[in-house]
């Protein structure tokens, strides 16, 4: 097996940065063992969600150039949200010059080498970014607000905004004699608490800010019912996980914050309402167009930077390892998940049972209201995916090809709609159409809608499931699992994470047991449409099927159970009935969970027969069972950083293990909650 790894830094994460760019433009091929067929879809190719392809250039983050120094103008402070339905202004972080002092007062270039001490300077500056969008990106703006390290700029702001330095190493205060204090909420992973203990020491020492560290765990934190979801913090670190596309309406849009008159539904958790980016994001990811998107995105990263709610901090230098033993592991920075090609796994002494190790484990294996890295991975593997985000491009997985435009199974009409019509506004959400709404008529452009007919396009897609696929009990999968799926996901009561796309939907047609067709209403046209359904949640392009016939432990159909109740439900959260390569037979909470191949999995039985997850408190440890040969598996989203990531790396070079090292599409951030919610 060749080793993937290389021994110097520098030359790897240039290959990483540059590869990705290319593949976006359909520029590589895959692996021989791995078979993937690239749909080319000329307009809607490439790049990352949440921020992150990768750099190409090194800065000097700590040496602000002229033309950056001039950028950060200071605004006035304002409330950036619009309503007061939002919640009570935060009386601190609703003002943008502390948002702004606190984002000068970083020094980033410190808290990138307190994790990556093993990079040179030049590769840990290669990871800084200034936006959502990381460096080298085709979306990344040039005129956006920069904030080089300059504390005596953050101190100056924070004069201005009333905050009175008490001396060195002091905290500061108000008028009313209030300190300058904010809690910092972030895991308990040891990753995160190396830098945020960085960043708490600089706050203080820097600009006089005083800090509190909360680190709690990854369950709580990333729960549907607690933590971010519940926008329960004033500062909050965590990543958000690249895909293959830019992406951030359920970021940053306003009709995306969490509150509960929506049912906490969303991920915009600082309560963010720009009109101005508001608008931008929205039209960036409802047009087909490219370079409309790129002109959007410009837009929306100059407010999203100049108001500063969510400071980008850095993109992480990953690694996944495995076994010498395992053969055809693959991962990829734009992949959601390194057990996407699991079925092509296999080991080369023989044996049939594989073990991957977990530093957090799933709180619930329910994904529309669990978005964690763990629970994705586990969730996977008892679901059939559309396609796969390999290259930072798609690829047909379950179906035979993507339905696009250009094949014929999705259309994009030109059609006349007139007042009382529904459609997708600018705004991102349906309504009816009457004079004032404003939409995006048929040749692209924003329109203010006085009356008459309009002509507008309307985008309908046909998805081909695949012959056989059945459920692990022998049941075929049926029309009604697939109606009972959208019908589920798309509830408002069920209490998921977003469902915008949901939403835009005019409605399903489902014609057969193999068969349905998405059509949109007019206006809403989504790039990624090609994998886009109801199943779509955590960025893992599923089918969207569930069991309709089950029998549950009270005697319950589970198509008879309200939305309401799924979550709780322990045949969906714990034991999901798998229409996937493998399917859950046990799970000992704080241990262990195991899954067992589906004997009805429609492609065969696959060569590894039994997935071991381990959950491990310490990633140490986990490294430790890895390199003694007890562990098969450990992915980026346990090997972290630090002196782990490092053994890691160095045993990959020595060749005792399979090391994939990754200039990751994950980046650090820490945003700003503007308001208050009670």
């Amino acid at each position: 097996m060749q080793q993937h790894v290389r021994s110097h830094m520098a030359r790897l994460l240039f290959l990483l940065l540059i590869v990705p760019l290319v593949a976006a433009c359909g520029g590589t091929t895959p692996p021989a063992n791995v078979e993937v067929q690239t749909v080319e879809v000329p307009v809607v190719v490439t790049a990352t969600p949440d921020p992150n392809a990768e750099p190409t250039e090194a800065t000097e983050p700590d040496q602000p150039t002229e033309e950056e120094t001039e950028t950060t103008d200071t605004p006035e402070p304002e409330p950036t949200a619009e309503t007061a339905s939002n919640g009570e202004p935060h009386p601190i972080l609703s003002d943008v010059r502390v948002r702004q002092a606190m984002a000068h007062c970083t020094n980033r270039s410190e808290l990138i080498s307190s994790v990556y001490p093993f990079l040179a300077a030049e590769e840990q500056a290669q990871l800084l970014m200034d936006s959502f969008v990381p460096q080298g990106h085709w979306a990344l703006s040039q005129d956006i607000t920069t904030y080089p390290f300059d504390p005596e700029v953050g101190k100056q702001l924070l004069e201005e905004a009333g905050w009175v330095d008490q001396g060195e190493g002091e905290t500061r205060i108000n008028a009313e004699q209030e300190p300058l204090s904010l809690e910092l909420t972030t895991t308990d992973a040891e990753f995160r608490q190396i830098w945020t203990s960085v960043f708490v020491q600089q706050m203080r020492n820097n600009c006089g800010i005083e800090i509190i560290p909360k680190y709690a765990p990854a369950s709580w934190w990333f729960g549907g019912a607690s933590g971010l979801q519940r926008r329960d913090f004033e500062l909050g670190a965590y990543a958000w996980v690249g895909q293959a596309d830019p992406s951030g309406v359920s970021l940053y849009a306003c009709s995306q914050i969490p509150l509960p008159a929506n049912n906490w539904e969303g991920q915009n958790y600082m309560g963010w309402c720009n009109e101005t980016a508001d608008k931008a994001i929205l039209a960036a990811n409802n047009t087909l167009d490219r370079q409309e998107r790129i002109a959007q995105y410009a837009t929306f990263q100059q407010a999203f930077t100049q108001d500063m709610v969510s400071l980008p901090v850095f993109n992480r230098f990953e690694a996944s390892a495995a076994s010498n033993n395992l053969v055809n592991f693959r991962d990829d920075p734009t992949i959601d998940s390194y057990v996407a090609n699991i079925t092509d796994w296999q080991l080369s002494d023989g044996a049939d049972t594989v073990i991957l190790g977990f530093s957090q484990e799933p709180a619930s294996l329910f994904l529309v209201v669990e978005s964690a890295s763990v629970a994705n991975i586990a969730g996977s593997l008892v679901r059939e995916r559309i396609g796969t985000s390999y290259d930072y491009d798609y690829q047909p997985a379950g179906v035979a090809e993507l339905p696009t435009i250009e094949n014929g199974a999705a259309t994009n009409e030109t059609i006349e709609v007139s007042e009382g019509d529904m459609v997708w506004s600018t705004s991102g959400e349906p309504v009816e159409l009457a004079a004032g709404i404003e939409v995006v008529d048929a040749n692209g452009e924003t329109i203010i809608y006085e009356d008459g007919t309009i002509e507008m396009k309307k985008l309908s897609v046909t998805f081909n499931m695949p012959e056989g696929l059945t459920w692990e009990d022998g049941e075929p999968v049926k029309q009604a699992d697939f109606e009972l799926g959208y019908a589920i996901n798309c509830d408002p009561d069920v209490g998921a994470v977003s469902q915008i796309e949901c939403t835009s939907m005019e409605d399903v047609e489902f014609t057969s047991d193999t068969a349905y067709t998405i059509h949109y209403l007019p206006g809403a046209q989504w790039p990624e449409y090609f994998v886009l359904t109801w199943g779509t949640y955590s960025n893992l392009y599923t089918m969207g099927a569930y069991p309709a016939h089950q029998v549950l432990s009270d005697g319950r159909v589970l198509a008879d159970v309200p939305a309401s109740e799924w979550s709780t439900l322990p045949e969906i959260a714990e034991r999901p009935l798998s229409y996937g390569p493998y399917r859950v037979v046990d799970w000992q909470k704080g241990q262990r969970m195991t899954l067992e191949a589906n004997p009805f999995y429609y492609r065969g039985e696959p060569a590894i027969k039994t997935i071991i997850i381990e959950f491990y408190e310490d990633t140490n440890q986990a490294v430790a069972q890895l390199l003694n040969g007890s562990v098969d598996v450990l992915g980026r989203e346990t090997l972290g950083a630090g002196p782990e990531l490092e053994t890691v790396l160095q045993e990959g070079e020595a060749g005792s293990i399979q090391v994939y090292p990754i200039a990751s599409p994950t980046w650090e951030h820490i945003d700003m909650n503007l308001f208050i919610v009670r």
